[in-house]
């Protein structure tokens, strides 16, 4: 499709500040880090599934990286680096949990982990069960519809008449913003103001507040309107809606995990199919294979590499003993790369066998929006091959590298066309 709106009025340069991997805010998690973590991860699986330790510091970074789960100075720190030992923790949550402390949104601070991403149990099911049907599969055709084929459409327009441009910022990181915050009722004039105030969670309340209670007062279709409508099983047993506070909770943590990993990945996958000439005209001649081409980008390069689990009680996990309140860092970057799973794992191949990755997660905690997000993707990276022929990396800047440790993604994407 094309459009005839003016493209989304965001401030590039704003933009570049929020999503450079390599500014103040990135840097956090690694996003100094601009080697290659794949060859040491091997090294570390092969001589033993599980080390003791943080993934960043047995990798080779001596600088200091925050994530969930970290630092936790207090606790014994251990990593997981094989797809057989991430698996046992994600099928053994009662072991294994998502939260050192019960989660409970109506208390304590406003924050991604202080919601249903570290609840675990029946209290996870609940919630999950709120949310779940509107990021189902089917639920695609809504998201497309609403927010993200107009947005992408509109994005093209800004820049398919000068022969190039730059597709990580002014692209990829777009589409992800604006298809949330539209999604709750958010102008494109406010999009990067509710993006940034992550940083600020009480400033993200404030700009949500009015939109909450208008939809209590006037639903329409769109995600808040699904969230104040939905209802909650209480202890009781009887039906109870949700309150300010949990929808504040569900807001942050999609806000957080829609604009803050899809970008990323979707830079991945435009990456390597720009680096891959071939793979690329396969996939423009043949769409089915850009489902394919996503699946192995997510398992081939997963946006965010590590997740931490923590241990309940005394365990013996694969060969080590981890003593109960031990943090245990799953590399899911290794994991994914696994050569007694894959042959060949650290080629980027879209026509190997399908088999399931952790790039999405697993088990009951398995990414919410994996599916809105394979639905941005497909339709940017469909609408960019239907609309720039020719479609190439441009030979006269700096190619796009991989860099970054616990949140990775691409620099910039200079491409030409036409």
């Amino acid at each position: 499709m094309t459009s005839t709106s003016p493209p989304p009025s965001l401030d590039r340069d704003r933009v570049r500040e929020l999503f450079d991997l390599r500014g103040p805010h990135m840097a956090l998690s690694g996003g100094c880090y601009d080697g290659d973590p794949y060859p040491a991860w091997h090294r570390l699986r092969e001589r033993a599934e599980v080390h003791p330790g943080v993934v960043h510091e047995l990798t080779g970074y001596d600088q200091p990286a925050y994530f969930a789960g970290l630092p936790f100075p207090d606790r014994p720190h251990y990593s997981a680096f094989s797809f057989a030992a991430c698996d046992t923790a994600y099928r053994n949550p009662e072991i294994f949990a998502s939260s050192p402390v019960p989660v409970d949104p109506n208390t304590g601070d406003l924050n991604p982990l202080n919601s249903m991403l570290s609840m675990g149990g029946a209290q996870h099911r609940r919630y999950r069960t709120l949310v779940q049907p509107s990021f189902m599969p089917a639920k695609a055709a809504w998201w497309i519809r609403n927010w993200i084929a107009e947005t992408v459409a509109q994005l093209i327009d800004g820049f398919v008449g000068d022969g190039r441009a730059e597709l990580n910022v002014d692209f990829c990181a777009a589409i992800p913003v604006l298809t949330i915050t539209g999604s709750f009722g958010v102008p494109v004039s406010e999009a990067l103001d509710i993006r940034a105030a992550l940083r600020d969670p009480r400033a993200l309340v404030d700009k949500l507040a009015p939109i909450v209670a208008a939809r209590r007062e006037h639903p329409r279709d769109d995600l808040i309107s699904v969230l104040v409508a939905a209802e909650l099983t209480g202890e009781d047993g009887k039906p109870q809606r949700l309150t300010d506070a949990e929808i504040y909770s569900f807001a942050i943590l999609l806000l957080t995990a829609g604009s803050g990993t899809t970008w990323k990945q979707m830079g991945i996958v435009l990456t390597a199919l720009l680096q891959r000439p071939d793979v690329l005209a396969a996939v423009e001649a043949d769409r089915t294979l850009l489902r394919p081409a996503v699946d192995e980008a997510v398992r081939w390069l997963p946006t965010d590499p590590m997740f931490s689990r923590y241990v309940t009680r005394d365990s013996d996990f694969h060969g080590v003993a981890l003593p109960e309140g031990a943090v245990v860092h799953l590399c899911l970057g290794a994991a994914n790369r696994d050569p007694a799973r894959w042959e060949l794992p650290d080629e980027y191949d879209i026509t190997r066998k399908p088999r399931p990755s952790f790039g999405f997660g697993s088990g009951a905690h398995a990414c919410l929006g994996m599916h809105l997000a394979r639905a941005e993707i497909t339709t940017g990276v469909n609408a960019l091959l239907d609309r720039l022929p020719n479609l190439r990396l441009d030979p006269d800047t700096e190619p796009p590298r991989f860099i970054g440790m616990y949140e990775r993604g691409a620099t910039e994407i200079h491409v030409r066309f036409g």
